[in-house]
């Protein structure tokens, strides 16, 4: 199993494709090439700290899998991280996986990570016949009312099971297999169920959707801190008051003090909101009757990854630290 992803919001998921015949307006035409032999180190270099992850929590590295995410890069660049062995490879946007998948090894295993909308379905499972995991199948926003959050989501999210169920059937597919996001920090920006949803769309996914395998929980743990203006204001007054004490000569200890609290603001929530799918996961074994090794955790990205990872995760998701920085076109993709 391998590979790995995230940072902000931009790096929690991926998007289009193009390659030196297959050229989309707004990349430059030489990218690839240039980002070759980087891109397999760079791959090296995360399984390895993967390895080192899990021998520090105890575990072995050959049960977590590395998801290469290669938003906006073009085929050949992941041709190249292919032909250096590595066969597990993501994408957030229906359009680009759909357009990409043709192009590459039918051995390798495509995990759609994305948000995925109704009338998706059928495009991204005619379209990718080694689709291998969606892992989400939420199509709602989290609602800010907390009322609202249980009832509207599960509602939307079954649709979408319910979809792909009937859609899986259509073509006559081998069962896929799922993940069930949960939003483990209430952000309005990010997808997935309401962790005391959890289980209830869980069993709806096991036992009411017989063509899809449900294989375990997914959340996004790197926060956003650009967001709301509160976290910005609070991780700027930070780095402002540590560096205007390096001009005002205070003491290593002052400066140490304050950059533990730019740390903590950015590393305490993750490990809170990992924690928080560990203990859906426990629930969900435990209503289900099933050992929690059959329930994978997908959480962790490319500036969490390893944190994950020490924290029970099986399947990390890894974009940019891989295929570097994003190169959106002109024009998004919707």
């Amino acid at each position: 199993m391998n590979n790995h992803e995230a940072n902000n919001r931009d790096r929690q998921i991926e998007d289009d494709p193009s390659n030196q015949e297959h050229q989309q307006p707004g990349y430059p035409p030489m990218a690839a090439s240039a980002m070759d032999g980087v891109a397999v180190a760079a791959l090296r270099s995360v399984l390895q700290h993967v390895h080192q992850a899990a021998e520090r929590s105890g575990r072995s590295s050959d049960r977590i899998r590395v998801v290469a995410v290669s938003k906006t890069k073009p085929v050949s660049l992941v041709r190249q991280v292919y032909d250096a062995g590595h066969r597990s490879f993501g994408e957030n946007y229906v359009q680009e996986i759909v357009e990409k998948a043709p192009q590459l090894p039918e051995d390798i295993e495509w995990h759609f990570i994305g948000n995925l909308q109704s009338n998706k379905v059928k495009p991204l499972l005619t379209g990718v016949p080694n689709l291998a995991m969606v892992e989400t199948v939420d199509d709602q926003k989290v609602n800010s009312d907390p009322n609202m959050i249980y009832y509207k989501f599960l509602l939307c999210v079954s649709q979408i099971a319910n979809n792909l169920n009937r859609m899986v059937e259509n073509i006559g597919r081998k069962p896929l297999r799922v993940f069930v996001q949960v939003n483990t920090s209430g952000e309005e920006s990010k997808f997935g169920v309401h962790p005391s949803g959890c289980l209830e769309l869980v069993k709806h996914v096991s036992m009411a959707c017989p063509n899809l395998e449900f294989c375990g929980l997914m959340t996004i743990g790197m926060p956003d801190y650009t967001s709301t203006p509160e976290n910005f204001k609070v991780v700027f007054l930070l780095i402002y008051i540590s560096f205007g004490s390096v001009v005002l000569s205070c003491s290593l200890l002052v400066n140490i003090f304050l950059w533990f609290l730019i740390l903590l603001k950015f590393l305490t929530p993750s490990v809170c909101w990992y924690q928080t799918l560990a203990s859906c996961r426990s629930e969900v074994c435990e209503a289900l009757g099933i050992a929690e090794e059959q329930c994978e955790l997908s959480m962790g990205m490319s500036g969490d990854f390893e944190l994950a990872v020490e924290l029970g995760s099986t399947n990390v998701r890894i974009g940019s630290t891989i295929f570097g920085a994003r190169e959106y076109p002109k024009k998004q993709l919707n």
